[in-house]
């Protein structure tokens, strides 16, 4: 018989008992009917597949138990590294953010740090001090004065000592000495000494007698200082400063009162030569190079041979100064063109040579080390050096928590920052200024800046900067205590930054002279200081690099840097329960989970809007930039295809690499700027076919000054 239609509708426990009962053999159905119970009850408790699981987290229509949500956050608490919030529903509907420690992957899949290996080298080491005092030069009894009461020094650093003597018997002299040895009284009380002891007293109408090149705006500043500070006793001889950035107006003002000593960048000069009819060298007695690797390096030699050309049109007969730290090739070719018969004074050698040949220096008289850049460098004896071996996504957190560590929980400690670009100092300063100086996190969220009456202070300088802003800067930075500042090479070369305790070098320097720069920012006149030096685990064959110029350095672990976030309440993980009382104990697991809530809050500062993820994508391709700009005996070390986009992006607060931002992009884009399109090839070439053919009918001397006019017309690159 036919089972009725609606039965096959009918829950399986009722048909299993049905058929129980119809056939089988006693105690069946009961048997059958316990097993299907218990296949129910199982299937009711089983955990869902990833999938359902997944889909009934995010679909309001379907709650799950408060329990078996503590249950799945238990069983995934065994992996600590980084806080994040699970999502429960109460019975009312209404979610609920609990608390849930699961794996970050700040520190997964990082390349393995290698061991670093340290060649044990020598350094080279110069004496700073010497026992002879400034009274015993034959000097005006007021300039000695000044020095002892004023700038407060008495007795003569070694580079004082050999210079000083040769100079004032009116000798050519190319100078050679560390970073932070005195050069710029080397040669300035020699200068103000001469000055001061001509027969016919100088008149400030006169014009220059004096003029003092330097590479950058800050250095010309500060040279402007040292030279008003040494003629206060001398009040007839006029002191003054051309530089970029300032209005070119007042500047012919001053011009047309008179300079007496004049310091200026190369740029400014130029443009005052073609356009400022009041400047004159007729009187010039002194022609002073600072920093002469620097003014080659930002390409100042057209400048300077415009310069010296105009110079040597109006006087012949001067006496020429060259000083560097590092002494180059390039060192050479400007010391031939400009010194006749000069004394090489070398402090690291102990010995001042008089050069061979007429009006040329001697291959001979360049010492090996000091060409090519090949060989050692002098460096401080009270300088310490480090280095640290860290992985592209911790560079960010390693960065903030060694200035945590150093001027926030330590004191008297004062930090130059170094980047390779303007966009990384800018990025850099605004997230460590919403966020490091923040309360509890990004300030964006209460709408208002931090105090600045923090011990921690950051500051900023770079060539982009306003020139107001620039000089405010280093005049705020020079008279700090403590602070840290945060800039490009712009601040390498010359500057005398007062109780700089700590260098660091965040991206790594292109040449082992530009690293001697930056360090010779701390450890000066004797003074102790430290540097560190930030490298990727690929970039550490550069330590051997620098090995080879005899330039030792010791290894800083990064945990022992990131230990320092464990002192710091603002990045403690949040724990409910028995789970805060086991995690009492410091050790590497709460180190990694401070760190990652650190890179949380620079993610969610960067991440806040288009705005700042715009802003931290253009760095992060200024950077890489940068990268691809290392000299090619370095492109081993520093391999731009070795990168790793996401991990770099990681340290700029991006969660993820750009999608349209690759180094395939930056290949091709860099590759189409070297390849020359062949029509304006062609057309270049037709051109200066008709030029050849009339140059004799149409007047090639009129078409060669149209040029030369759109050229100097033209802004030049570091004044834009």
């Amino acid at each position: 018989m036919a089972a009725p239609r609606g039965s096959l509708l009918r829950r399986p426990e009722a048909r299993v008992a049905t058929a129980g009962t119809t056939c089988g053999p006693p105690g069946a159905p009961a048997r059958r009917q316990a097993k299907a119970t218990k296949r129910k009850h199982q299937e009711s408790s089983e955990v869902p597949p990833a999938k359902r699981r997944s889909r009934a987290a995010f679909l309001s229509t379907k709650t799950t138990s408060a329990q078996e949500t503590q249950s799945k956050c238990k069983g995934n608490s065994k992996k600590t590294f980084s806080p994040k919030k699970m999502v429960s529903s109460t019975d009312g509907g209404k979610q609920e953010e609990k608390p849930c420690i699961k794996t970050s992957s700040l520190f997964k899949n990082n390349p393995e740090i290698p061991r670093l290996i340290r060649p044990v080298v020598k350094q080279e080491r110069e004496q700073v001090f010497t026992p002879e005092a400034f009274h015993q030069l034959d000097l005006h009894p007021h300039l000695i004065s000044t020095l002892n009461t004023v700038l407060k020094i008495s007795s003569m650093t070694s580079v004082q000592k050999q210079s000083i003597p040769v100079l004032l018997e009116g000798r050519d002299a190319l100078v050679r000495s560390q970073t932070g040895s005195g050069k710029t009284l080397a040669y300035c009380i020699p200068l103000v000494q001469s000055l001061q002891a001509l027969r016919s007293k100088i008149q400030r109408s006169d014009g220059p007698y004096a003029l003092i090149l330097v590479p950058t705006r800050e250095l010309a500043l500060q040279s402007f200082d040292i030279v008003q500070k040494l003629l206060k006793p001398f009040t007839w001889i006029v002191p003054g400063v051309l530089m970029g950035g300032e209005k070119r107006k007042s500047e012919k003002a001053r011009l047309r009162k008179g300079i007496n000593i004049l310091i200026s960048t190369p740029g400014r000069l130029v443009d005052h030569i073609k356009s400022t009819k009041n400047i004159h060298f007729s009187r010039i007695q002194w022609l002073v190079l600072d920093e002469a690797d620097r003014l080659l390096d930002l390409g100042f030699e057209k400048d300077i041979t415009v310069i010296l050309n105009a110079v040597n049109a109006e006087c012949q007969k001067r006496q020429n100064v060259l000083l560097s730290a590092t002494l180059t090739e390039g060192v050479a070719r400007l010391a031939d063109i400009s010194l006749h018969n000069p004394v090489n004074i070398s402090v690291l050698d102990k010995s001042h040579e008089q050069c061979k040949g007429e009006g040329k220096v001697a291959p001979e008289a360049i010492p090996p080390q000091m060409r090519d850049g090949q060989g050692s460098f002098a460096i401080p004896e009270s300088l310490e050096q480090y280095v640290m071996l860290v992985p592209s996504k911790l560079r960010l957190v390693c960065l903030a928590a060694f200035v945590l560590q150093k001027c926030k929980f330590e004191k008297d400690q004062k930090m130059i920052v170094f980047f390779s670009s303007c966009e990384l100092v800018e990025f850099h300063y605004s997230l460590f200024l919403r966020t490091l100086l923040g309360r509890s996190g990004p300030p964006a969220a209460s709408g208002r800046l931090p105090s600045a009456s923090s011990r921690l202070k950051f500051l900023r300088l770079h060539g982009n900067m306003e020139q107001e802003e620039r000089t405010a800067v280093f005049q705020e930075f020079s008279h700090a205590k403590t602070g840290v500042l945060l800039c490009t090479d712009v601040a390498a070369r010359g500057l005398d930054l007062p109780q700089v305790t700590w260098i660091v070098q965040y991206n790594a320097p292109s040449s082992p002279a530009e690293y001697i720069h930056r360090i010779g920012r701390t450890a000066r006149i004797g003074c102790t200081g430290s540097s560190l030096l930030m490298l990727a685990p690929s970039e550490a064959e550069y330590v051997n690099s620098l090995a080879s110029h005899k330039i030792n350095v010791s290894e800083i672990k990064m945990e022992d840097i990131l230990s320092v976030l464990t002192r710091d309440d603002r990045f403690e993980v949040r724990r409910r329960g028995n789970q805060a009382n086991k995690s009492q104990a410091v050790g590497p697991q709460e180190t990694r989970e401070r760190a990652t809530v650190l890179q949380t809050v620079f993610e969610d500062y960067v991440h806040s809007s288009k705005k700042t993820v715009s802003w931290a994508k253009k760095a992060l391709q200024s950077f890489i930039r940068a990268y691809a700009t290392y000299p090619r005996e370095l492109k081993h070390i520093f391999c731009i295809r070795a990168l790793h986009l996401g991990h770099v992006a990681k340290s700029f607060g991006l969660r993820d690499a750009p999608r349209n931002l690759s180094v395939s992009t930056v290949k091709k884009r860099k590759a189409n700027l070297k390849r020359p399109d062949p029509r304006q090839q062609t057309q270049s070439k037709h051109r200066l076919a008709q030029l050849l053919r009339s140059e004799y009918s149409s007047g090639l001397g009129a078409s060669a000054q149209a040029s030369k006019r759109g050229a100097q017309e033209a802004p030049r690159p570091w004044e834009r």
